[in-house]
């Protein structure tokens, strides 16, 4: 069984970036996983930076929309994602947004969530294991 892998906003956003080939490339590699997810929160939170940070316009934007939605999976936000994510942001400290992507990436059943700003090697709920994909760059 090949593995589920769910992608944090800065991972996704390095796919695009230009700026720091390396990061990139393992970006990419990440997004590869025969089962990769995203959240609505991610891919809310992309649309944002690309036109913020990058400055793409929305039809450039349009298009890295259609490119996830045929790369990845979508995990949508509910009642009980939220739920969830209150509940790990007790048990485990992280901010709520990190916690509403950790939970949607539990609902799925991702085993691996792949962040440069989680604490890499951390396992949640022992199902999911963090992983920073640019350790060591």
């Amino acid at each position: 069984m090949s593995a589920k892998v769910f992608l944090d906003t800065n991972v996704v956003i390095y796919c695009y970036s230009q700026d720091e080939p390396e990061k990139q490339q393992a970006a990419r590699e990440c997004a590869q996983a025969d089962q990769s997810w995203i959240s609505t929160q991610v891919l809310n939170e992309t649309v944002n930076t690309l036109r913020r940070k990058f400055s793409l316009d929305y039809s450039q934007i349009g298009a890295v929309v259609g490119e996830l939605n045929q790369q990845s999976q979508l995990a949508v936000v509910s009642l009980g994602t939220i739920r969830k994510a209150l509940d790990i942001a007790q048990r485990y400290q992280y901010s709520y947004f990190d916690s509403l992507m950790i939970a949607s990436a539990l609902e799925v059943g991702c085993d691996r969530l792949y962040s440069e700003d989680l604490q890499d090697g951390q396992k949640v709920d022992n199902m999911l294991t963090i992983i920073n994909p640019f350790r060591g760059m």
